[in-house]
């Protein structure tokens, strides 16, 4: 089992930037790719970003290039998202996921989220 929690999500205006994190703790933190995901109500859950175990790698949605940045610290168990020039369609819950493969992400694992909203 990896237990996954978020944390950093807010309120910010449009153009602001957040960092969120997510602390792994359970099995090997470096033996997953992990990756961001999120979800507005109403809506599927939609990919984000990834990163594969060494870090060496990343991956993301066309929607968020330029702009999220995710990266990971193994030592700390502890994989970041950066977010910059946020967009009010940036709005959504945020949620970490642990990955046994890098491409495609198929999630083993899930925190419960954290709320990101862009007002205009």
């Amino acid at each position: 089992q990896v237990q996954l929690v978020e944390s950093g999500g807010g309120s910010v205006q449009a153009g602001g930037s957040l960092r969120l994190s997510c602390a792994a703790s359970g099995r090997t933190f470096s033996d997953y790719a992990m990756a961001w995901f999120r979800q507005v109500p109403g809506k599927e859950r939609e990919f984000v970003a990834a990163i594969e175990r060494s870090g060496g790698h990343t991956y993301y949605a066309d929607s968020v290039k330029g702009r999220f940045t995710i990266s990971r610290d193994n030592a700390k168990n502890t994989v970041y998202l950066q977010l910059n020039s946020l967009k009010p369609e940036d709005t959504a819950v945020y949620y970490c996921a642990a990955s046994s493969k890098f491409l495609p992400i198929a999630a083993d694992y899930w925190g419960l989220g954290t709320q990101v909203t862009v007002s205009s």
